[in-house]
């Protein structure tokens, strides 16, 4: 990586540290210090287009997340090396038992209204476009499909359609909150990797959180009323049915990355079987058309 660190104007030609960071499953990251500070180097480790990943959308999506101080200042951007230059945020990481709080998930839904009101982003992101255009690639490209994957989209469009009768518009969101992409400084949380972002419908965001980190139900609604402040039934009803299509449109990720991503060492096929097999229990549950006709109703 040296010859990538000398390319940089911040950090060439001075003395430095580097510390490799734990986490990417599409880049390689370095703390990078110097006397002037310190820096997170991110590398690109994987073939963007095929996982829906626009590198210059990202680096304008980061550009417009800091200057509304939800996201990491940035410093730089290399494109043809896939290389991104942010400011090392010093804090803790959060992990799921810390979006089991209450607390938390307050302070998160917070966070994220001041990045849904921002100015948007540069394109759009929609789970159902790109989920349907990550099975175009795992068919074409011969990848890994789990068993019965087919059979629920069917119930893809039915969702598709109950969601469109109240549709909310669009706003800039992040699109993939896992625990990982949460810091906590202390006094406040910032959000970092900005990947996949994109102007999204805000209840993805929220369904998304929910999904990633397997909160119950009793959380799912918590995160939604902290969102909109106070509880919509068809609001928790659209986010936890976008949360099912969270799931079902990663494990598809999953099976591209666990395909072609060579350089990560990382079992993508079982990271997203358990994705799957979640969504499976929700598709094959009782409730989901219960569900569609909660969130077509005005509470």
């Amino acid at each position: 990586m040296t010859e990538i660190f000398d390319r940089i104007p911040l950090l060439s030609g001075a003395p430095r540290s580097v510390e490799e960071l734990p986490g990417g499953l599409t880049n390689h990251n370095y703390k990078v210090t110097v006397p002037g500070g310190a820096y997170v180097v991110r590398v690109s480790a994987s073939e963007g287009s095929l996982l829906a990943i626009d590198r210059d959308v990202e680096h304008s999506c980061s550009l417009a997340a800091a200057r509304i101080g939800v996201g990491a200042p940035v410093h730089g951007y290399l494109p043809e090396l896939g290389v991104l230059i942010v400011g090392f945020l010093p804090g803790r990481t959060f992990t799921e038992a810390d979006l089991r709080e209450p607390a938390n998930l307050r302070r998160l839904a917070e966070v994220c209204g001041r990045l849904h009101a921002g100015p948007r982003f540069a394109r759009d992101f929609d789970m159902f476009e790109v989920q349907r255009g990550y099975l175009e690639i795992v068919r074409a490209r011969g990848y890994r499909l789990p068993a019965k994957y087919l059979d629920f989209m069917p119930d893809v469009e039915r969702i598709r359609k109950c969601l469109d009768i109240r549709d909310v518009g669009r706003v800039p969101c992040h699109n993939d909150l896992l625990p990982g992409n949460i810091i906590d400084d202390g006094g406040r949380l910032w959000l970092i990797d900005y990947e996949y972002a994109g102007n999204n419908d805000p209840c993805f965001e929220l369904g998304n959180i929910w999904s990633e980190s397997n909160l119950s139900l009793d959380l799912l609604e918590e995160l939604v009323t902290a969102y909109y402040g106070r509880r919509l039934r068809h609001k928790i009803a659209r986010a936890r049915l976008l949360g099912l299509m969270s799931k079902y449109g990663w494990t598809l990720w999953a099976s591209i990355q666990d395909g072609a991503n060579q350089s990560i060492d990382f079992d993508f096929w079982s990271w997203g079987m358990e994705k799957y097999e979640r969504a499976v229990a929700e598709f094959t549950g009782s409730g989901l058309a219960a569900l569609m006709d909660e969130a077509v109703r005005a509470d």
